[in-house]
């Protein structure tokens, strides 16, 4: 969550962006294009599991070598990106004062690193479907949300929610793009598999599949979409609310760990050990402490822990996760 504080402090991400050059390379080019044989498309207004539900994607699918090397024609393996507050597609963001400070972090960006860290995997991008002035990512169509995206879980509903509008949202998209479907009367084509990346606001998604889980997975319709789930990455999670940052309630939490999702925390100071929002820490650490007792083995890594809090940083763990 990009706190109020970050933005109207104006803080510059030049730095970031020259660490980014020197430090990751061609994990987060600086152009305006995409790396040879990449093919970065926008979907837009892509629906969701109900009319008003809509949402806009990127796609970035694998360079040809990299198709051809898994021996399928396009590949079935696909990374769902939920960014924060502020990331916006690059021209947009571009006409924000506040917001052309974070160029480094657009989605098309964002796209890009994720295709050096996942290769031979289609990636995608889930823009939020509303953006509260500018700023504030709102991901309404998946979580029931204030103005300020702050959530408000709920558990499985068949006529709706999280689970639905992901199936629902990635199956049009894909049909759209012209990859095989990820549900519909098709159902799921051979070798499926999602891995399910948010970062900061972008993990309130996550959160509700959480919250979610039991319900899908006793759902006959759904629970064969659920179980090609295989990871699940939370990057410094955060978000305008007073609680609920992480997932605590221990039921979700027994669900989660006998899925067999692979979990994965990466954490930064600027959320985990800010005094302001002391319960973010505490949460974060009842979340990997039960599922460890109930049996699941979460990687997790406490990412710039000997340099002070900062926005920079929050944003870096993009590119060291």
């Amino acid at each position: 969550m990009l706190s109020p504080r970050a933005l109207a402090a104006g803080v510059s991400l030049i730095t970031v962006a020259e660490h980014t050059s020197s430090v990751a390379g061609s994990r987060a080019p600086q152009g305006s294009g995409c790396p040879s044989g990449r093919r970065l498309q926008r979907l837009v207004g892509v629906s969701g599991c109900g009319p008003n539900r809509v949402n806009d994607l990127l796609l970035l699918r694998p360079e040809p070598d990299e198709e051809s090397s898994s021996g399928t024609k396009e590949s079935s393996r696909h990374i769902v990106f939920f960014h924060g507050d502020i990331q916006n597609f690059k021209e947009e963001m571009s006409l924000q004062p506040e917001a052309s400070q974070f160029l480094s972090w657009s989605l098309e960006q964002v796209a890009l690193v994720l295709a050096q860290r996942f290769p031979n995997r289609n990636i995608w991008v889930v823009k939020a479907s509303r953006m509260y002035l500018n700023k504030f990512s709102c991901y309404q169509n998946f979580v029931e949300s204030n103005m300020f995206g702050a959530p408000e879980h709920s558990g499985y509903s068949a006529d709706g929610g999280g689970f639905h509008q992901l199936r629902s949202l990635l199956t049009n998209a894909m049909e759209r793009a012209k990859l095989p479907p990820a549900g519909g009367a098709g159902g799921l084509p051979p070798g499926f598999s999602l891995t399910l990346v948010g970062f900061s606001k972008g993990c309130v998604v996550l959160n509700q599949l959480v919250y979610e889980l039991p319900g899908a997975r006793a759902d006959p319709n759904m629970a064969a979409f659920v179980q090609r789930i295989s990871d699940m990455f939370w990057l410094d999670g955060g978000h305008p609310g007073g609680s609920r940052t992480w997932v605590t309630d221990r039921e979700a939490l027994r669900e989660l760990a006998a899925s067999g999702v692979s979990v994965h925390a990466h954490v930064t100071p600027y959320e985990v050990r800010d005094p302001i929002r002391a319960w973010v820490g505490r949460e974060y650490g009842v979340f990997i402490q039960t599922l460890e007792e109930l049996g699941a083995c979460p990687s997790r890594k406490l990412h710039f822990q000997d340099e002070p809090p900062s926005i920079q940083n929050h944003f870096r763990v993009i590119l060291e996760f």
